[in-house]
């Protein structure tokens, strides 16, 4: 710009193109200054205006200060808005002609092109730029969601990978060392029956037997403290009362309900029947289509049952293969119900609903 204004300055030696062309660079100076031109349409709008009508006196004064009008175009491009800047170029680029042929210049198809192609390059320069800035912040902000779901993924499977470490020290805890100390504490009050009176073992024998009893209750403590959160405040049937709740996004209504005496079971057992009452709930919600589904806590004489029923699609229950993009659901629930002891069954065809039922015999010693 400083470099045209001086050009015209100095091809038309004269003070009035002189002191317009000093006008002209002030008021382009005063817009660089000025931080609102950048931020605001209506401030960018202003100063144009006032750029474009001290322009327009030079062009009055000089033919040569149509040369002015190519910065002028991409200015008017970068500030303001395409159903404003095409308008104004086309506005400058006539404004440019109608000088040089107002000056008696000679008339030749330069005097049309040069402004016209002028704009032309400078439209086509700024809508190219545009388009490349737009998709390098698509890009940029395609990477940005990339590394926030990356670090999301693995922060949720470092959480999936503790809380199942949880639920396997826990079943450890209980099926051996629990196991082991509840059998030496009947077998020392095995012991402690059959010493004659008086005998001075017997001492030895109940301090042994108190100190399984209490190393019993610690691991018991251990196994409780490693269950999953679901269950830390509260009952089995509490916890899957809340798995019922209707989530944020949408799915089948969900209803529960007990059946029986309710009677407190081992963890391993309260463990492994949430899991699967999780498991089959996000299998209906995800592949079901259903739009109710019910859960069913029945405690029996012998046996505790859970069963998952929904009404959406179903399917065939032999045809189900893993792959990559799941069918693990089925078997992990079978594995964590024999690993008990228990029955697994799948009851389902394709437009009558599905129903997964886990049967669990309830260990000696707990009776409803």
């Amino acid at each position: 710009m400083a470099g045209l204004l001086v050009l015209a300055a100095v091809q038309a030696d004269s003070a009035a193109v002189t002191a317009t062309a000093v006008l002209v660079g002030a008021v382009y100076a005063a817009g660089s200054f000025l931080p609102s031109v950048g931020s605001s349409q209506r401030a960018a709008a202003v100063w144009l205006a006032a750029l474009g009508a001290s322009w327009l006196a030079l062009l009055w004064l000089t033919p040569e200060a149509l040369w002015v009008a190519f910065p002028l175009y991409f200015l008017q491009l970068h500030l303001l808005p395409a159903r404003w800047s095409l308008p104004a170029v086309a506005l400058t680029a006539g404004a440019a002609i109608l000088s040089y042929v107002g000056h008696g210049a000679p008339l030749n198809p330069g005097v049309f092109i040069g402004p016209l192609l002028g704009g032309a390059v400078a439209v086509a320069t700024v809508l190219g730029y545009q388009a490349l800035y737009r998709e390098s912040e698509r890009r940029r902000r395609l990477i940005e969601e990339l590394i926030e779901t990356r670090a999301e993924l693995a922060a949720a499977e470092r959480h999936a990978g503790t809380l199942a470490e949880r639920e396997r020290l826990a079943r450890e805890i209980h099926d051996t060392l629990a196991q082991g100390l509840s059998s030496i504490q009947l077998l020392l009050r095995a012991a402690e029956r059959a010493l004659p009176p008086g005998s001075p073992a017997a001492g030895h024998i109940d301090r042994a037997r108190q100190a399984a009893q209490d190393n019993l209750a610690e691991a018991r403590r251990f196994v409780r403290a490693l269950s999953p959160p679901d269950l830390e405040h509260g009952s089995l049937a509490a916890a899957l009362e809340r798995l019922c709740e209707p989530g944020a996004g949408g799915g089948p209504r969900v209803r529960f309900s007990v059946s029986g005496t309710p009677a407190e079971l081992p963890t391993p057992y309260e463990v492994a029947l949430l899991r699967i009452a999780q498991s089959a709930l996000a299998n209906t919600v995800r592949h079901a289509s259903a739009s109710r589904a019910e859960i069913t806590l029945s405690f029996m004489d012998a046996s505790v049952t859970l069963d998952v029923v929904d009404d959406g699609k179903g399917f065939e229950p032999g045809s189900v293969r893993q792959s990559s993009e799941g069918g693990f659901g089925l078997p992990a629930m079978r594995s964590r119900a024999e690993s008990l002891g228990g029955t697994f069954t799948v009851e389902s065809a394709p437009g009558q609903g599905t129903a997964v039922a886990v049967s669990l015999p309830l260990p000696a010693g707990v009776s409803v």
